[in-house]
């Protein structure tokens, strides 16, 4: 099996610039940048809270979509032939803030502080939190996040997670609210561990932001698809998940996203009892800042200008924590397009 190609550029080396630039962000737009600037001659460090490089390519999204092996001979080749270092199990930030696989980072390091000591930093920290659907009920024990479930079962599968974090799926009722990529893994991989799937979505399959081929991928492995359902509450026993309650839907106009408005029809509650919950409404961005230091947007976004430079001269930022949750495709495009501005800023050209 082939490696995944960060350094597509270049063979070998290029003669060293003497720059240093720092990437805070192991996933796919770091991985791509650093191919790109190594092969410009610039020195690349990577600093990254999780245990070995790779991001949500190899700690989330399932081996069908992307094999970790493909993810591993990209990033070691990345170490070997073009020598740049990582920083495993190390979190920058400035301010303080909980996100999904902060149980690894061992250190802590500022931004301030690369900022100090590299010439370049660029932020790619993508998206380690989920959104709370703040709903009645939506705190009981059963009710998983869906990064973190994906999380647990990756991460033992690559020998990080102990098997005990996984919960037993076998004959369960996994109710799934969503109908992006993530509700369609998390479905995925609760269907390959034994589990009874059903997928709850507001609006029809056309309107499905996975798409109609995935959902139907996933129907033929016997995922049931329930479609023009929003959930009201989470009906609990013993503090403990035993039911969804949900209110059928009927599309309204287009709202801001060109999609149809669900409207929920009153009166049409009905109950489906489930063992876990799945709210799959979507991921947040986690930029390594929790306070002013840069400029975000009221989603949590960092803010970039043309050049995908940041409010701070000489931080640059790139991928899904600009962007908000995209597919791995994007995040490559937007890693290679900031390390081409990052180049040209550092040798006075842009």
């Amino acid at each position: 099996m082939k490696g995944m190609k960060f350094s597509f550029l270049c063979k070998k080396k290029p003669q060293p610039t003497g720059k240093r630039v720092a990437i805070v962000g192991a996933g796919p737009a770091g991985l791509t940048a650093a191919g790109y600037l190594v092969c410009k001659g610039h020195n690349v460090d990577i600093y990254d809270k999780m245990p070995e490089p790779g991001g949500l390519m190899l700690f989330v999204i399932p081996e069908f979509r992307i094999p970790v092996e493909r993810v591993r001979l990209g990033a070691k080749e990345l170490e070997e032939e073009f020598e740049v270092t990582y920083y495993p199990r190390t979190k920058v930030m400035e301010g303080e803030r909980l996100d999904e696989g902060d149980e690894f980072y061992e250190r802590v390091v500022g931004l301030d502080e690369l900022r100090e000591n590299y010439d370049a930093v660029l932020i790619a920290t993508g998206i380690w939190n989920v959104r709370r659907i703040g709903i009645p009920g939506d705190d009981l024990e059963g009710i998983l996040s869906p990064l973190e479930l994906l999380f647990w079962i990756k991460g033992h599968e690559l020998g990080y997670v102990p098997g005990e974090k996984v919960p037993d799926l076998k004959g369960k009722k996994v109710g799934i609210i969503g109908a992006g990529l993530t509700a369609v893994d998390t479905a995925f991989e609760c269907s390959r561990l034994g589990a009874d799937v059903e997928i709850f979505y507001r609006r029809t399959i056309r309107e499905a932001p996975a798409g109609a081929y995935e959902i139907n991928i996933l129907r033929n492995r016997g995922v049931k698809w329930f479609e023009l359902v929003t959930p009201k509450r989470v009906i609990g026993e013993n503090g403990r998940v035993k039911a969804i309650e949900l209110l059928r839907t009927r599309l309204g106009k287009p709202d801001e996203t060109g999609r149809r408005r669900p409207i929920p029809i009153e009166g049409s509650e009905f109950q489906v009892p489930v063992d876990y919950l799945v709210f799959a409404i979507g991921m947040v961005s986690t930029p390594p800042v929790n306070g002013e230091y840069l400029a975000t947007d009221n989603r949590g976004r960092i803010v970039v200008d043309g050049r995908h430079m940041t409010s701070v001269e000489g931080i640059f930022a790139a991928g899904d924590v600009v962007n908000g949750p995209t597919k791995v495709g994007r995040a490559i495009k937007d890693g290679l397009y900031a390390a081409v501005s990052i180049d040209e800023w550092l040798r006075g050209e842009l």
